[in-house]
């Protein structure tokens, strides 16, 4: 079975505007009519798009890395990941991060599709499998000076996603992704 998707929106933006920005994050608010003459604010976010990176060694283990969260208040254990250059290629981005995070770099690049995060925030999450893996030196950013890896067997990671230890939706759905594409799922 194939979910289809609608060819075109089913009402009409009259205005656009943006409340405010801090860097590359911007509260929007657009002014919707509806096809039957209601209308309505829609207020959603334009954020930064990211690459999340799923190293999977030839033993069948991966690399997570853990950083504390600020919003959360704790820390988060998740795949190597990190936002994209405006006008980035996500692919590059993938490569910049796996290296500056893991300390990896890979042979093998495999796409695993894109995730929108929320209905409310206008970014996309490009998850990739990185395979054919090599050390290299990491070189996290200041504000990741707190991050450590871990290496550890795919199924546990996958594991760990499944049963609740790692919260991170898009890294538990990048894990389940890069599992069933290397047939552990």
């Amino acid at each position: 079975m194939t979910l289809e998707h609608a060819s075109e929106q089913p009402y009409t933006t009259r205005a656009s505007r943006e409340l405010c920005r801090s860097g590359r994050l911007a509260l929007v608010v657009d002014d919707i009519e509806m096809p039957g003459g209601g209308s309505h604010q829609n207020r959603w976010f334009r954020a930064t798009s990211a690459a999340f990176i799923v190293p999977v060694f030839e033993d069948g283990s991966t690399m997570l890395v853990r950083q504390w969260r600020h919003p959360w208040g704790q820390t988060s254990w998740e795949v190597p990941a990190g936002t994209l250059e405006e006008g980035e290629d996500p692919m590059a981005g993938a490569q910049r991060e796996l290296l500056e995070e893991a300390g990896l770099r890979a042979s093998s690049w495999t796409p695993l599709g894109v995730l929108r995060p929320s209905a409310l925030l206008d970014s996309r999450q490009f998850l990739f499998l990185a395979q054919g893996l090599v050390d290299d030196a990491r070189a996290p950013e200041t504000y990741e000076a707190d991050m450590i890896t871990r290496r550890l067997p795919l199924v546990d990671a996958l594991e760990e996603a499944l049963g609740g230890g790692i919260a991170h939706a898009t890294a538990v759905s990048a894990l389940c992704r890069a599992a069933r594409a290397v047939g552990r799922l």
